[in-house]
């Protein structure tokens, strides 16, 4: 129903944790190279568990290549420099939830390549830097899946 797209991940318990969210939401997961780690680090196993069999796991050598395989896809960027909040967005089926690296977000690159209504954020106290990956993610792929009642569950 949805994708979750992760560039450049770094930190593979946070890879692992999402591994588990897009299989219990029916998501697909798609990692974009280079990645910060192996997937056979006992980290990602150990944060999916037995997960990773039932989610739906696709890896792309790079954006670009990744970009090819979903080309008429709506791309949400969630980023720290969002426009939009995410609780804002109509999501719609086939969306793709963005998010980059944990240490340095997306490159402005790609957030200059998307309109304004597709940079999300979610809104945290002033003075604060960003949420763990895992939980951003896991924010707002269930917003999206709620806004179309939990769909296949």
């Amino acid at each position: 129903m949805f994708h979750v797209a992760l560039y450049e991940p770094e930190i593979p318990p946070n890879t692992g944790n999402i591994i588990r969210l897009c299989a219990n939401t029916g998501s697909t997961l798609h990692l974009i190279h280079p990645l910060g780690f192996s997937l056979d680090e006992k980290q990602v196993r150990r944060a999916g568990l037995d997960y990773h069999d039932m989610a739906c796991v696709t890896e792309h050598v790079d954006y670009a290549a990744f970009g090819k395989t979903l080309p008429s896809s709506r791309i949400l960027a969630c980023s720290t420099r969002g426009k939009v909040n995410y609780a804002e967005v109509e999501y719609q089926p086939g969306d793709v939830l963005l998010f980059g690296p944990e240490t340095r977000g997306l490159p402005q690159q790609q957030l200059d390549a998307l309109p304004d209504e597709q940079l999300l954020r979610i809104p945290m106290v002033p003075g604060n830097r960003s949420l763990n990956l895992s939980n951003a993610v896991a924010v707002i792929l269930y917003e999206a899946w709620r806004q179309q009642g939990f769909s296949g569950s």
